[in-house]
C-alpha cells in the first residue's frame, strides 16, 4: 500500500479509533478495468500493438459476463500481462498515465463513486483505493481522485528500472482483505465499523473484512451473495452529459 506512499504493513500499530472507506479500483470506481482504459494512449506511445488493444476490448466485454472473472483466468491474464510489459521502463508507464488521466477519467470515472468517497472524507473517513491494478497506474489516479491511501499490486522492477515480468506482490482476493487488514493495524482502523465497495465475487473476502459492505453493479455471483446476507446493492452510472467537477476530481485542477 502507498501513502504518498509506503507500505502499509510498516510503521507503529495504534488503537482502532475510527472507520474507513475502501474502494475496488475496476468497475467499482471506473466503468473498466484501468489497463483498458489506457490501452489506447499505450498503442498511441508505442508500447502495445492494435492486435492487444482489440483484445483488451474483448476481454473487457467478456468480464462484462454475468459471472465475472475467476481466480484461474485472471491469474492467466496477469501472467500474460506480465509477459508484456517485460523491459518496459516503470517511469515511462507512470508519465503517460499521468499525461493521459484527465482524458481518461472523464469519460470513465463513476460520479457517484466520486461523491460517495467525498462523503466519506467529510465524515472523517479516510479512503482507500484498493487494486490488483499495478501502483504505475493507481497511484496517479488516485492523486487525480482526491483519495487518501492505495493499496495496488506492485511488479517486480530490475536496476535500470523496467519490469522483469515477475510480480512483487499481487493484490487480488483474499490478499485484499490481508492488506486491509494490515491498513487497519497502521492507521488505527476500525473495520468493524467501515465501509468496502467492490462489483465482483472475487471480492467477497474484501467485503467481508468490513461491517458496511456495498456491492456495486454487482456480478450474478456477488448479487446473489448480497442479496442472501442483507448487503447494500448501488448502482453507478455514467452521465455523459454532466462533466465532471475540480470538487468532484481534485486532480483535474491542477492538470
Amino acid at each position: 500500500m502507498r501513502d504518498g506512499r509506503d507500505e502499509a504493513s510498516r510503521g507503529a500499530r495504534s488503537a482502532p479509533t475510527r472507520a474507513a472507506a475502501f474502494f475496488d479500483l475496476d468497475k467499482t470506481v471506473i466503468k473498466k478495468p484501468a489497463m483498458v482504459a489506457f490501452a489506447r494512449p499505450l498503442y498511441d506511445a508505442g508500447f502495445i500493438t492494435r492486435r492487444l488493444v482489440v483484445r483488451a476490448a474483448y476481454n473487457n466485454l467478456r468480464f462484462r459476463g454475468v459471472r465475472g472473472p475467476d481466480a484461474e483466468r485472471m491469474a492467466k491474464f496477469r501472467e500474460t500481462g506480465l509477459r508484456i510489459v517485460k523491459g518496459w521502463k516503470a517511469s515511462d508507464v507512470r508519465a503517460l498515465v499521468e499525461a493521459t488521466l484527465p482524458e481518461r477519467l472523464e469519460r470513465t470515472v463513476y460520479p457517484a463513486a466520486l461523491n460517495e468517497m467525498r462523503g466519506h472524507q467529510r465524515a472523517g473517513r479516510p479512503v482507500f483505493l484498493v487494486s490488483a491494478e499495478p501502483e504505475e497506474i493507481v497511484v496517479p489516479l488516485a492523486d487525480h481522485l482526491g483519495v487518501d491511501h492505495v493499496i495496488s499490486s506492485q511488479a517486480t522492477i530490475d536496476g535500470d528500472g523496467r519490469y522483469t515480468g515477475e510480480t512483487g506482490s499481487w493484490i487480488y482476493g483474499p490478499e485484499k482483505a490481508s492488506a486491509m487488514r494490515a491498513a487497519a493495524q497502521r492507521f488505527g482502523i476500525d473495520l468493524e465499523a467501515s465501509y468496502a465497495y467492490s462489483d465482483s465475487a472475487t471480492d467477497i473476502p474484501m467485503l467481508e473484512c468490513v461491517g458496511h459492505p456495498v456491492a456495486v453493479n454487482p456480478d450474478r455471483a456477488l448479487q446473489k451473495i448480497a442479496q442472501t446476507r442483507d448487503w447494500e446493492i448501488r448502482r453507478y452510472v455514467i452521465d455523459k452529459a454532466r462533466p465532471l467537477t475540480d470538487a468532484e476530481m481534485p486532480g483535474l485542477a491542477s492538470s
